[in-house]
């Protein structure tokens, strides 16, 4: 029962006005889905080395994963969620990731173990890292972009970032350049600074010539 009450905690969004949201509930999933991950990756890929350990759990921590694990597992219909949010399509995305968060705090709160998470998300991560660590640029396009500068001799990318809108989730809040020098690679949007800087990136390396582009 208790376990049942905190998860339907954990489906309510503050925006319903209800004491008994998902806030502390996502705190708390937050700090388990690291640890949880990173005890995953130490299981399954014990050779690999701390800085592709780093890369592999932020994808699998990311909230774009929290979302696609919301959609796949249909979290949606069953979110307790005021009028702003219902009438936010741009936040879509980010409601559902926080959702998950806090589900995973909710089932860590009423089992008082990490292997019930584990048990979950283990088939989940498995797919998720077997694509990661098969074509790493196309997840850490901001490493990839930055080994194919350095190999051109053109040094460093940086990058220009600027809000353009104070929409909580709106997916072109901020907007992003990337530059070599004094040359403009591409640009590319998100909800935050991260994502829109990753999205530059990840255009760069869409803009390259194949011959040159990282493998």
């Amino acid at each position: 029962m208790a376990t049942l009450l905190l998860i339907d905690r954990a489906l309510t969004h503050i925006s319903t006005g209800l004491e008994h949201n998902h806030e502390r509930l996502e705190f708390l999933g937050d700090a388990v889905l690291r640890l949880t991950a990173t005890e995953f990756i130490d299981r399954q890929h014990p050779t690999l080395s701390v800085g592709a350990c780093s890369n592999l759990r932020a994808q699998l921590v990311s909230d774009r994963w929290l979302a696609e694990l919301g959609q796949r597992i249909e979290l949606e219909p069953l979110l307790n969620l005021g009028a702003k949010a219902q009438g936010d399509a741009a936040a879509r995305d980010t409601l559902l990731a926080d959702a998950t968060e806090a589900l995973i705090g909710a089932i860590y709160s009423g089992q008082a173990s990490l292997e019930p998470i584990h048990r979950w998300l283990t088939p989940h991560w498995q797919t998720t890292s077997a694509a990661v660590l098969s074509a790493p640029h196309k997840y850490n396009s901001k490493s990839g972009l930055q080994e194919w500068s350095q190999s051109q001799g053109l040094g460093l990318p940086t990058y220009v970032t600027e809000q353009r809108s104070h929409g909580h989730g709106d997916p072109h809040r901020f907007e992003s350049s990337v530059w070599v020098g004094e040359r403009l690679l591409a640009e590319g949007q998100g909800r935050s600074r991260k994502e829109a800087e990753k999205n530059a990136a990840t255009a760069a390396l869409q803009s390259l010539p194949e011959s040159s582009a990282p493998q």
